[in-house]
Order: C-alpha cells, then structure tokens, then sequence
C-alpha cells in the first residue's frame, strides 16, 4: 500500500500497489493446491519494495508447469478445492490464475511470475516501483541539480537486476541456485549441477557470470568450502 497526496487537496489517500485479485487468489491456491505431504513448511508470504510473493511447499502438481499454469488445470487436493469452491474461493476451469494474469495486465504492472524451486512453488506479483521513482526523482530533482543524489539513495536488489537481464530459463534457474545454496551452503558444484538437472558447461558458466555480478562467492575449495550469497 502506499500513499499519495490528493492534488489540491492537501490529503493523502491510500492506492494499493497490487489489485486485490491477484494477491488474494494467490494465497488461496497455496492453500489448495499445496502439498500437504511436505511436514515442516509452511506457506510463505514475503513483501519487498519492488514484489510480493507467495511461496507454497511442493512442487506443481502433474502435468502444471510454470509456462503452462494460466491454461492448464490438475487440483493434488480435490476435496480441499471442492469446499473452498462451495465457498467461492477457487474458480473452476482455471479461471482464477486467468484473472491473475489479466487483472495484473489492466493495471499496467508486469506479468505475474511463477516459478518451480527444488521444494516451493513461488507466485511472484511485481509492482510498478520503477515508475514511483522515476516520478519521485524528476518531481525532487527539479532543474537536475539533485538529481545524482537521488540515483545514490534508491538502490535496487542486485539479483533483481541481474536476472531482469536474463532468459526467462536461465532467471528461473538462477533463482533455484541461490534457493539451493542458502539452504546448502556446502553443496559441491557437481552437486549443484545435479540438483538443477544442467550440464557441466552450463552450471560452471552459471555460477562464473553469478559471481562477476557479485551475487555469489565461493570460500574455500570445491568440494571443502561453502558458498555465499552476498
């Protein structure tokens, strides 16, 4: 939520970042369609400036995949879905991850993300925090003599501008390396490499270009030390 000052009026009046749609089916779907089999986790909800996502245990179900999930349906707990349907919590035919994606289109903000880690499936709602600041800046800079002193106070989240820059694939994959490392610190690279199921090639020039975006360090040897995420 954030607030902006009515013109004329002297007042501040709240407009939300997301339309409630997305974020409200969002929650709901982890709750029916998470898997329940996976003791321990929980479903997750954490807010940053930029996003908000919704974080529920399991991978997708059958055949659902991330490319997939706005046309293809397969409910893991049908009698959980049957009553939150009764309620009119779920949509039948898939309609709601529809409406995800459409309502997030009609407020001008970017395409929701889904995307599958080793034990999660994660729901990613982006904001139009970009365009807040660009807005911020032009109406502080004024005639541009603050305007360096505002690019140096807002600073955005390394890893977001690294996988903004990346392939679809290659951003869903890099968000399951930093997934697996911080829950594994001491992972061996062919381990690593067996986890995100790519060659050799691939996980070394994963992990080179992570490290010159100084999104990860290596400490020690390879199969003694343990990663960082910076």
């Amino acid at each position: 939520m954030k607030e902006d000052q009515e013109h004329g009026s002297g007042r501040f009046v709240e407009n939300p970042e997301y339309p409630e749609f997305p974020w409200f089916e969002g929650i709901i779907n982890a709750i029916a369609h998470r898997d329940y089999a996976a003791s321990g986790q929980f479903i997750k909800v954490s807010m940053f400036d930029d996003r908000l996502e919704i974080e529920s245990p399991g991978r997708f179900p059958n055949i659902v995949t991330a490319d997939n999930i706005s046309y293809t349906r397969f409910s893991r707990n049908k009698t959980i879905s049957r009553v939150m349907t009764e309620f009119e919590w779920v949509r039948e035919l898939n309609e709601g991850v529809k409406k995800i994606y459409s309502d997030m289109t009609d407020a001008g903000l970017p395409e929701p993300e889904y995307i599958e880690t080793p034990n999660t499936v994660r729901l990613v709602l982006r904001n139009n925090i970009d365009v807040r600041k660009n807005k911020t800046s032009h109406e502080i800079s004024g005639d541009g003599s603050n305007k360096n002193v505002i690019e140096n106070v807002i600073e955005n989240d390394k890893l977001e501008q690294y996988v903004r820059g990346c392939s679809r694939k290659k951003a869903e994959r890099t968000r399951i390396i930093i997934d697996v490392i911080k829950s594994n610190p001491s992972i061996t690279i062919s381990e690593l490499k067996d986890k995100i199921q790519v060659t050799d090639r691939t996980i070394a020039r994963y992990l080179k270009d992570m490290r010159d975006a100084e999104i990860i360090q290596r400490e020690g040897s390879d199969n003694g030390g343990r990663w960082i995420v910076l």
